[in-house]
């Protein structure tokens, strides 16, 4: 943390410290061979290669402009109503995640699509930025999700079970948020009001526009769900797909093309710098003995594991206050996943647990980085106005993230159900 806040960038930082720490335990050469061997290992692992498929798969849905059409749907549907276009930008930021995969690129492309409608229906903008920035932490939830991917992996956890574990939680989400809206603009109506009614005809028309993101998503997750392929055929699978989608749309020049590609190889590189530095500093850890003399330490504090498990959210939404996602589960799953398992609980349940507390984390204050995201897109609204509307948003998430610890069976239906 203070190699971090120094100003060193996660990747580096976890590297560093993992290295170092490697170098006065086991000595220079055994920990050098070490870096050259992760290195190696890490960017020839075929079980990786899904991270670089569903990134490219989601750019190309980002590019191919389906998120304009999911929002068109969504909006005909239930626009007319009461804070209807924001219950519509909820419901079209899980479909969009659900073959997006980031929360980020979430909360930045439905920004664009649906802040404009908001504005001009008169919506407040503390509403309609809370909306867009609470639907886009769905990104890292709903299946595809490469931190479920990087999960599974760090964890040796079944990525199809991880997806399909990933499913009802979102549901749940989108109809929180959907519910909230309702509850909001019914104390206060101003907040939301009404837009018009879309004759039902073109409603139906307008759905013709979102069965490409449906069958995307059928044939990828339905595909691995059913055993017909692997998570990482499933990948390719739906990186051509998108492909032929966004070319069947005449989305995609040549220098589309290019920038797709070229932002998958960055963000690409980005995860394997850090995954590289989070195994260094995993094997660190491991080897210094910390998860086995903390199973200990909790062990002496006669804790329930329920009340463990709280403690452990408790410093998830902590780090979520000073953390990106990505970084704050790579650097915790080596320390609390094997406690986590010793104390009984499901891995498959707490991955899904550990996403929807950092998706809390998204938009927490100070950081919440999807409040700057939306922040960057919009200059002229004030985060103070952001995190406003952030607020019942907030509370929802809590509820949930309750419910789905208290009920596990809400998480581990469909994954009980895969062969």
């Amino acid at each position: 943390m203070v190699v971090m806040f120094i100003g060193v960038p996660i990747a580096f930082a976890m590297g560093i410290v993992g290295f170092f720490g490697l170098v006065g335990m086991i000595g220079w050469d055994p920990s050098l061979a070490m870096v050259a061997g992760v290195t190696m290992e890490t960017g020839l692992d075929y079980g990786l290669s899904v991270v670089p498929l569903f990134i490219l798969m989601g750019n190309f849905v980002t590019h191919a402009g389906l998120s304009d059409e999911l929002y068109a749907a969504s909006n005909a549907w239930l626009g007319h109503r009461r804070g209807g276009l924001a219950m519509a930008t909820a419901l079209a930021c899980g479909g969009f995640s659900a073959v997006c995969g980031s929360s980020l690129a979430t909360a930045a492309t439905m920004t664009k699509v649906a802040m404009p409608s908001m504005r001009k229906y008169g919506y407040a903008d503390s509403l309609a930025t809370g909306v867009i920035a609470a639907g886009g932490t769905l990104g890292i939830l709903i299946p595809p999700s490469v931190i479920l991917v990087l999960y599974g992996i760090m964890t040796q956890q079944d990525i199809g079970k991880l997806f399909a574990a990933g499913i009802i939680p979102g549901i749940i989400g989108i109809f929180g948020y959907m519910a909230t809206v309702w509850v909001v603009t019914t104390i206060n109506p101003k907040l939301g009001p009404k837009a018009e009614r879309v004759p039902m005809l073109e409603r139906f028309h307008l759905l013709k526009g979102i069965w490409s993101i449906v069958v995307l998503f059928v044939i990828v997750i339905g595909g691995i769900y059913l055993g017909i392929f692997t998570p990482t055929e499933a990948a390719g699978i739906g990186a051509s797909g998108a492909f032929v989608f966004a070319l069947g749309r005449r989305r995609l020049s040549w220098l589309t093309l290019y920038r797709v590609l070229v932002e998958s190889a960055q963000t690409t590189a980005m995860i394997f710098f850090i995954l590289i530095g989070a195994i260094m500093f995993s094997n660190f850890v491991n080897i210094a003995g910390l998860p086995d003399d903390l199973a200990n330490f909790v062990e002496t504090l006669g804790w329930s594991p329920l009340a463990v498990l709280f403690a452990i959210l408790g410093i998830y939404l902590i780090l979520g206050a000073v953390l990106e996602s990505l970084s704050m589960i790579l650097l915790t799953i080596p320390i609390f996943y094997p406690i986590v398992e010793g104390l009984g609980f499901d891995l498959i349940w707490f991955g899904v647990i550990v996403v929807v507390v950092t998706e809390i984390s998204l938009i927490t204050p100070p950081i919440g980085l999807n409040v700057f995201v939306i922040r960057s897109v919009l200059p002229e609204v004030p985060t103070g106005t952001i995190f406003k509307g952030i607020i019942p948003f907030f509370i929802v998430d809590v509820i949930r993230l309750a419910l789905l610890v208290f009920v596990p069976g809400l998480v581990l239906l469909l994954p009980s159900y895969m062969p």
